[in-house]
C-alpha cells in the first residue's frame, strides 16, 4: 500500500515540481559546501592548485590556523562577535523603538518609514563608501562636526585606530540594519489584537506593563526571527568591511569572512581560505538548529 502511494499520479507530479528545486540546491549549494570542506583538508595553494592529486593534510589547516603568532584566529573570532553582538544590540532596540512608534498612524508616518528604508535598499558597497568618507580624517562629516561643536581640537583618525574602527564598521552596519529590524518587528506588531490592549487597560496595566507583559510575549516568534536573522547577516558581512578598512588596521576589524577572502585570494592559501570559511559555516549552522528548535517548541505550545 505504502509504495504504490509513493509511486501514484499524484506523488509523482509532486516530485516533478521538487526536483528543480533540489536541483538547484545541489548544484549551487550542497556541492560548493562539500568542495569546499574536502578543499580544506587538503594542500591547495597557488603552488598545488593546478595539480590533478592534492595532498591529504586532514586538519592541518585548521591547527595551523590557531596556531599562527600573535593569536591572530581567536582575535579574528572575538572581532566578529563584537562586531555581531555591537550592530544587533542597536539595531533590535532602535528598531523595536521604530515599529512602536510607526504602529500609530500619524501625519507623515508612510513617507517617513519610507525614507528609512531607503538605508536598507541602498546597495552595501554604496553604503561603505558612504560611511568612510563619513568617517574620513580630513573633511569627514564626524570630525566637522566635532570640530564645529568643540568636541575635539583636532580630526579623528576614525578607519586608522583599533578601537574607532571598529565603532565606524559597527555604526555603518547598525544604519542598514535599523529598517529590517523595524520592518519585521512591526510586521508581529499588527498581529497583535487591539482587544487585548483595552482589556489591558480595564485591569489598570500601564504602558511599560503592556509592552512586556503582552507585546513582547505575542510577538516573540518574530522576535526570535529579527534576532537569528540578524546574527546571519551580521556574522557573515564582508561587502561593508573590506569596503571601509579591508580588515585593519593590524586586524583590528578583520572578520572571519574578510579573513577567508584574504588567506584564498591574496594570499592564495586556498585551503586554509576554506578552513576559515567552514568554522564561519558551522557557527552560523548551530545558530540556525537552535532557532528551528524554538520555533518548533513554539508551535507545539
Amino acid at each position: 500500500m505504502k509504495s504504490s502511494r509513493i509511486f501514484s499520479k499524484e506523488a509523482l507530479l509532486a516530485y516533478c515540481f521538487v526536483l528543480p528545486a533540489l536541483l538547484y540546491m545541489f548544484v549551487f549549494i550542497g556541492y560548493p559546501l562539500i568542495y569546499n570542506l574536502l578543499l580544506s583538508f587538503q594542500e591547495v595553494n597557488v603552488m598545488t592548485f593546478t595539480k590533478p592529486v592534492k595532498e591529504f593534510v586532514g586538519f592541518q589547516n585548521y591547527i595551523e590556523l590557531f596556531s599562527k603568532p600573535g593569536a591572530i584566529m581567536p582575535k579574528i573570532i572575538m572581532n566578529t562577535v563584537v562586531f555581531t553582538i555591537g550592530s544587533i544590540a542597536v539595531q533590535f532596540v532602535v528598531g523595536f523603538a521604530l515599529a512602536l512608534l510607526f504602529k500609530n498612524k500619524f501625519t507623515g508616518s508612510s513617507l517617513i518609514r519610507g525614507v528609512i528604508i531607503i538605508a536598507w535598499l541602498i546597495p552595501v558597497t554604496v553604503t561603505g563608501l558612504l560611511y568612510k568618507f563619513i568617517f574620513a580624517v580630513n573633511g569627514g562629516i564626524i570630525n566637522e562636526l566635532l570640530l564645529a561643536w568643540g568636541v575635539i581640537r583636532e580630526p579623528i583618525q576614525w578607519l586608522l585606530e583599533p578601537i574607532t574602527s571598529m565603532i565606524a564598521v559597527i555604526t555603518a552596519n547598525i544604519w542598514i540594519g535599523i529598517p529590517f529590524n523595524m520592518i519585521l518587528i512591526l510586521t508581529g506588531l499588527t498581529t497583535v489584537p487591539e482587544t487585548v490592549y483595552e482589556s489591558a487597560s480595564i485591569d489598570g496595566a500601564n504602558t511599560v506593563q503592556k509592552l512586556f507583559l503582552i507585546t513582547v510575549p505575542m510577538i516573540k516568534p518574530a522576535l526570535m526571527s529579527v534576532l537569528t536573522l540578524g546574527f546571519i547577516y551580521t556574522f557573515k558581512v564582508f561587502d561593508l568591511v573590506w569596503v571601509m578598512t579591508k580588515g585593519g588596521p593590524v586586524f583590528a576589524t578583520e572578520l572571519l569572512s574578510t579573513y577567508s577572502y584574504r588567506m584564498s585570494f591574496d594570499e592564495f592559501n586556498f585551503s586554509q581560505g576554506a578552513a576559515v570559511a567552514n568554522i564561519l559555516f558551522v557557527v552560523l549552522f548551530i545558530v540556525g538548529i537552535f532557532y528551528t528548535r524554538i520555533i518548533q517548541e513554539d508551535e507545539v505550545m
